[in-house]
């Protein structure tokens, strides 16, 4: 059923309370050092998510980057807003209101730092974009350029009267690793391109990625060679963002504006075979870092443990927002301001199961709930994975054991639960399936000209 987002105060400052929202793309909360990874990848961030709240659970319901940014920037899912596949023709129905243009119709000034373009661009007074540049062989500064924008765009918002809305999107995390100094290879102390490691050989046999991979990672023969460069993106992102705090802090926006650090989905490294992407319902895609600090409401150190969406986030500014009445925007995410209070447990979340999607690479629908994930695919499995998944994260929190031949009556109910989800969301909606009208998008990537150059076994 829709929800609406609970009109709700708290005790903030006088003035009005400004936003900014960060996306870190394609960034897994479980390579965070604030999550409990073992590499320090995020000292910074951990500082800064040390003065506000920690959301443990938050997931990414519907990927890959525009469905999942869609879902941040309205509160709806994809039976509202009809986009559920990363780079497909559809259009955002101009009926379906941002979050941008919602504040901005209540008085505030709206700007981005963001490349997404299209529909992402309404309700934007300021839309400002970026570009890194790209020299084969050379390091990507993408943080660094996204900064160039977005500091200019949080001096903007400081020095103009009205409360703001800010919107920042970071890219480090997405391929191609490619970090520089002296960031590239903190992490890794070994020979990536050592003849006598396999353990890249089944990466370059996947045809559909395998010339984009040759593209920034030519003849690399050890997997964890690109898993540690992951971790190095993180780390000089987390630089650039210390240089972010550094200037709202040297602005005076730290007592009046509430900081909200998230992510659209996660990345798969060599978990499931799905390697260095975003397909697949995994956990390890879905599972995102949350982050919250709202002067006046949040206590340093808070951690919330219960499953949250990144549905959630738009109905939890508007809720914040002076001026914007929560009942004016029906949302299906649920407002997460009395979770930071202390008058209600923070173990509950906002939601016992959700209900996943995903369409780009892959058409597939999945479920959660603390105890079990079911994945069903649409179509055959670009990996020759099993068209129905069942795990039991309790004893299989990495999701490596099927149980869906052994489990027969949980995948039964299960999948019960996902029709019903559907038949309600279509009735609600008033419109199909879109998982069911739109087809995948893409189905390779990478100039086939590129040499693969492979291990000689």
């Amino acid at each position: 059923m829709i929800g609406h987002s609970r009109q709700w105060r708290c005790n903030l400052p006088d003035a009005d309370l400004n936003f900014i929202l960060i996306s870190l793309d394609t960034t897994r909360a479980d390579h965070l050092s604030c999550y409990g990874y073992s590499r320090l990848t995020s000292p910074h961030l951990d500082r800064f998510a040390a003065e506000g709240a920690i959301f443990e659970r938050c997931f990414s319901t519907h990927i890959p980057t525009h469905p999942a940014h869609t879902c941040m920037m309205t509160g709806y899912d994809p039976f509202q807003t009809g986009i559920i596949a990363q780079g497909a023709q559809i259009e955002l129905d101009p009926a379906v209101p941002m979050l941008a243009s919602s504040l901005k119709s209540r008085g505030y000034f709206t700007a981005a730092a963001d490349n997404l373009g299209r529909w992402f661009t309404r309700g934007f007074d300021l839309y400002d974009g970026y570009q890194w540049d790209i020299v084969a062989g050379e390091p990507w500064r993408k943080a660094e350029a996204v900064n160039r924008t977005a500091l200019r765009i949080v001096k903007t918002c400081a020095a103009q009267e009205k409360p703001f809305f800010a919107f920042l999107h970071y890219w480090d995390c997405h391929t191609p690793y490619l970090p520089p100094a002296p960031f590239s290879r903190m992490f890794y102390f070994g020979c990536e391109k050592d003849p006598a490691n396999p353990s890249m050989d089944s990466v370059w046999e996947f045809e559909p990625f395998a010339h984009y991979f040759a593209e920034w990672m030519p003849g690399v023969t050890d997997i964890e060679f690109p898993k540690a460069q992951y971790d190095a993106e993180i780390a000089y992102l987390d630089a650039n963002l210390a240089h972010l705090f550094h200037s709202m802090e040297a602005l005076g926006l730290m007592e009046n504006t509430c900081v909200i650090i998230t992510a659209d989905h996660g990345e798969e490294m060599d978990e499931h075979s799905c390697w260095f992407d975003h397909h697949g319902l995994y956990d390890t895609n879905i599972r995102i870092p949350l982050i919250v600090r709202v002067p006046g409401l949040t206590h340093p150190g808070q951690r919330i443990p219960g499953m949250v969406r990144l549905l959630d986030v738009a109905p939890t500014i508007s809720d914040l927002a002076a001026g914007v009445a929560a009942a004016e925007i029906p949302t299906q995410g649920q407002s997460l301001t009395p979770l930071l209070t202390e008058s209600r447990p923070g173990s509950e979340g906002t939601c016992a199961e959700i209900f996943l999607t995903e369409s780009t690479w892959m058409r597939k629908r999945g479920y959660r709930d603390a105890q079990y994930k079911l994945i069903c695919a649409l179509e055959p499995d670009i990996h020759g994975k099993a068209p129905v998944e069942l795990f039991d994260l309790g004893l299989d929190p990495g999701e490596q054991h099927n149980l869906a031949q052994d489990r027969p009556e949980i995948v039964q109910s299960l999948t019960g639960r996902i029709d019903r989800w559907r038949r309600d969301r279509e009735h609600e909606s008033g419109r199909p399936d879109p998982l069911d009208s739109q087809k995948i998008s893409l189905r390779r990537v990478g100039n086939p000209d590129t040499v693969i150059l492979k291990r000689k076994k």
